[in-house]
């Protein structure tokens, strides 16, 4: 066995921020984390578990704690399966994703290891990783990762009020992880299931849901998608994007701006092609806008153009002049002509 430091595969995850996100060097960390690499390692070359083994296997793996502070620092870990977010990015920590209906066994179910671990101050800790196969052989691979967060603790140097806002920064590594039994090739697949309006970061987009149901990843992942009214061909919205990835069993809300249009109810058609490295794929499904959601989204997007107050405002009261001076003249030219007649 081997030991690696993670230097080129440690996440940094800053979470429970308000206003502003600080920059997180080396030194945010009060410890340190190195993989024991066994010798069912894939390859040999990844600082990651990247790791080979039969089905029912049973292999404890280790991972290497160290702290060179003064205190004790007890570390959470959690492990959780690979999920794709909404940028075409994989991620191995802590994620709001539900369990994609694809995924065979969950991570978490398959390797067992301590709640709390206590990293003795200038010392080291072994953390223990118990990983148990399934009993029937599956081709393909399960990924995902370990979260090695420092237990919340309230303190003065962690925490701090702004204005009444409670900021609070936290910084883990996150450990990759992929399980494979058999060198089986998977042919790769791709699904279209949900297209309808929604949101993202308050402003209006048209979100369709792709589906990787297969046990491999998709690299180089690309989509090129159009909308158009139902049975027409002028493309009302668009969106590409290239040098995507989607994990293994897993599935993602693509997003199709509306570039600070407001959403119209009625029928549209999505036309989407996407293609990875090794296959590509072309889709056309049907969707509708309806009443309501247009209502509900139109309302709370920051990016649409409200009524210009101050220029209606400005108008208004030219108008209010134009229409006193109009009053004033003809009132004066009623005056002189009635003048006249006596």
């Amino acid at each position: 066995m081997k030991k690696n430091t993670l230097l080129t595969i440690i996440g940094v995850l800053i979470v429970n921020l308000v206003w502003f996100t600080p920059f997180a060097s080396a030194s945010k960390f009060k410890f340190g984390v190195y993989t024991v690499i066994p010798d069912n390692q894939i390859d040999t070359q990844k600082s990651y578990f990247n790791l080979k083994m039969e089905p029912n296997q049973k292999q404890t793996l280790t991972i290497q704690l160290k702290n060179d502070t003064e205190d004790d620092v007890v570390i959470e870990p959690e492990i959780h399966s690979a999920t794709t977010n909404l940028n075409g990015v994989v991620e191995y920590g802590s994620t709001t994703a539900e369990r994609d209906s694809s995924l065979p066994y969950e991570l978490a179910d398959l390797i067992k290891t301590d709640k709390e671990i206590t990293i003795p101050a200038k010392g080291s800790k072994d953390l223990q990783l118990n990983v148990t196969m399934p009993e029937e052989e599956f081709d393909g691979i399960l990924a995902g990762g370990i979260t090695l967060e420092e237990k919340k603790v309230a303190s003065k140097n962690t925490k701090e009020t702004t204005k009444g806002l409670s900021i609070e920064n936290k910084y883990a590594y996150v450990v990759g992880i992929t399980l494979q039994e058999t060198d089986e090739t998977v042919k790769q697949d791709l699904q279209l299931h949900d297209v309808k309006a929604g949101q993202v970061n308050a402003r209006n987009v048209i979100n369709a849901t792709l589906q990787n149901p297969t046990a491999t990843y998709l690299n180089s992942f690309e989509v090129d998608a159009e909308v158009t009214k139902k049975g027409k061909t002028v493309v009302l919205y668009e969106s590409k994007k290239q040098d995507m990835q989607m994990a293994p069993n897993s599935n993602f809300e693509y997003p199709i701006s509306l570039n600070g249009e407001k959403f119209k109810s009625g029928k549209y058609t999505l036309h989407l092609k996407a293609k990875s490295s090794k296959e590509s794929w072309e889709f056309e499904k049907d969707f509708t806008i309806k009443g309501e959601e247009v209502k509900q989204f139109n309302a709370t997007d920051v990016s649409i153009e409200g009524l210009n107050y101050l220029a209606y405002m400005v108008g208004l009261l030219i108008l209010l002049v134009v229409g006193l001076l109009l009053y004033i003249f003809y009132s004066k030219k009623k005056q002189k002509k009635q003048q006249k007649m006596n």
